[in-house]
């Protein structure tokens, strides 16, 4: 029985042997691309393109003879002489009064060449600058193309001209962690509302000045938030740390096209208007993940919470209410409904103050929930002492009956509890995990 590693050993095939024969000397292996046989071509190309032999690159494109050629599936990673040399025979190609009688490409197909783009730096690294050199050159040619753009720190004209030069319909997933003023954000707005197929929007600790008028920051927001009715394949929406949106989330929500499978809005401030309306989107019927992590919750109803949960229980998957500041009350309100969110598979509610009586009967409320595969809750407030350090004996006995209750209802698989941060390292300690970041109070 052959085993990988004695395949990988395997001898040349004498099509392969013929090919790298051929190579060895260049003027025969063009001179013979007239006559060879069409399914030769993919195979010899593919030893050219191995080895480096880029003249005879330039000639086989343009002598294709099929009208695909699937250029970017050979590459593992972007490799920019094969590409300039595959170009080089596109332009020599194009130059050509009289083309070859067997050449029939149309399309010459870099997709994994170039499938995500993360612009960090001020400049364009050497193959960036090479393919935007040729797509400068060769206005209509060449169709530059991602499905994923990361911006971060660029300067807004290099930012223009990186998109003009990119086909928008193809942009699937677009990062932005940028720190611009509300005008700039505003026009960078109108070409994110040109990504037709975009499906996941990322926004991450955007922030925005406060010198212009209220009249005009409300006509800038206008025109940034009206984007969002352009927006008709968006299904994934990510706040981290965007205090831009304040007062228009619910705005926002409702201009969208489609139901959004995640929402996530971490580290953001919620006004009484987004939080009081958020239920009332259409757009949140059908959710899948949902993430509130380190949005403060404390004074707010749970009332559109719990409409939340029950509008979306029939696809939940995925509920994170890390970091909230919810109350033993506001808990209570949303245990109902929560054991109807039969498909959660991941819940975290860590770093919540709660007690040892309401987190029992939160766990008596998972009992319907068999699919949980990870499970994150606060140690109890009876854990710590009058100065709110750990006790580590109260601990362990109490996360012991916590657990003793949960195996009563259900099979639980990976339960964790979190404590609050230590006051001498500042990291969690973990029960249930050994790696735990804090183990300062255990015994050595």
């Amino acid at each position: 029985m052959q085993t990988p590693k004695d395949e990988q050993r395997m001898p040349p095939t004498l099509q392969e042997l013929a090919g790298r024969s051929l190579l060895k000397d260049k003027s025969r292996a063009i001179l013979a691309l007239e006559d060879l046989p069409i399914q030769l071509f993919p195979p010899l190309f593919m030893e050219a393109f191995s080895r480096g032999h880029t003249e005879v690159l330039k000639k086989m494109v343009q002598a294709w003879p099929f009208t695909h050629l699937p250029l970017g599936a050979l590459m593992k990673k972007p490799q920019l002489e094969m590409i300039q040399a595959a170009l080089d025979g596109l332009d020599m190609l194009a130059a050509q009064q009289d083309r070859p009688r067997r050449w029939k490409l149309q399309v010459l197909d870099l997709r994994k060449v170039l499938v995500n783009l993360r612009f960090q730096q001020r400049s364009l690294n050497a193959f960036l600058s090479f393919l935007f050199h040729r797509v400068d050159e060769r206005k209509g040619l060449i169709q530059l193309c991602c499905k994923k753009l990361q911006m971060c720190s660029l300067p807004v004209r290099t930012i223009e001209k990186i998109l003009e030069r990119l086909d928008l319909d193809f942009i699937q997933q677009l990062d932005m962690q940028c720190f611009w003023r509300l005008s700039t954000l505003a026009t960078f707005a109108t070409y994110w509302g040109q990504m037709s197929n975009l499906r996941k929007l990322f926004f991450s600790h955007v922030y925005v000045s406060a010198y212009a008028s209220q009249e005009e920051r409300d006509q800038l927001m206008d025109d940034i938030t009206s984007q969002f009715a352009k927006m008709d394949s968006l299904r994934r929406l990510y706040l981290d740390g965007v205090f831009l949106l304040e007062g228009r989330l619910c705005q926002v929500l409702r201009l969208l096209k489609t139901p959004l499978e995640t929402l996530s809005i971490t580290d953001c401030q919620l006004s009484d208007p987004d939080w009081n309306d958020l239920s009332g989107s259409p757009n949140l019927d059908q959710l899948i993940h949902l993430t509130l992590w380190g949005s403060k919750l404390t004074s707010f109803s749970p009332e559109p919470l719990v409409i939340l949960l029950e509008n979306a229980a029939a696809t939940l998957e995925t509920l994170n209410l890390q970091d909230c500041g919810i109350t033993n009350s506001q808990l209570q309100a949303i245990l109902p409904v929560l054991s109807c969110c039969s498909q959660l598979r991941v819940l975290s509610f860590n770093g919540n103050d709660i007690s040892m009586s309401f987190l029992s009967n939160l766990l008596l409320h998972t009992s319907r929930l068999t699919r949980l595969s990870l499970e994150k809750y606060p140690a109890p407030l009876e854990s710590y002492d009058a100065q709110g350090a750990i006790h580590p004996g109260r601990l362990f006995q109490l996360i012991d009956e916590l657990m003793e209750i949960l195996r009563d209802v259900r099979e639980p698989k990976n339960v964790l509890f979190y404590t609050k941060p230590c006051h001498r390292c500042g990291n969690w300690f973990i029960y249930n995990l050994p790696s735990s970041p804090c183990r300062c109070w255990l015994p050595a």
